[in-house]
């Protein structure tokens, strides 16, 4: 009978810590309509999502039932193309077009 030799173990890599990608990190400039719930500066878009959202929880905007749903006011009306509801998912894509 032949011996099997067991494959030597090889050393475990280090879990690689996940870069943000340059395109989110670039600062982009909000229009004027998004400039009224998030400021006028220039912000990366991860920061433009906080403050939107902390904006959204300030006010009370977020769907009672339906959580993943925005209820614009008048501020954010404009920012989503005049839609009284949003949801979570829609809301980025509307923001987008508000940064240049």
């Amino acid at each position: 009978m032949a011996t099997k030799k067991k494959a030597a173990k090889k050393p475990a890599k280090k879990a690689a810590k996940r870069k943000p990608s340059a395109a989110f990190m670039k600062p982009m400039t909000p229009s004027d309509k998004l400039a009224e719930v998030v400021g006028s500066k220039a912000l990366p878009r991860t920061e433009v999502t906080k403050k939107l959202w902390a904006y959204i929880k300030k006010n009370g905007l977020q769907d009672k039932k339906n959580r993943r749903n925005i209820n614009a006011d008048a501020a954010l009306k404009a920012v989503f193309g005049g839609k009284a509801t949003v949801n979570m998912f829609e809301m980025t894509k509307l923001v987008n077009k508000h940064l240049k």
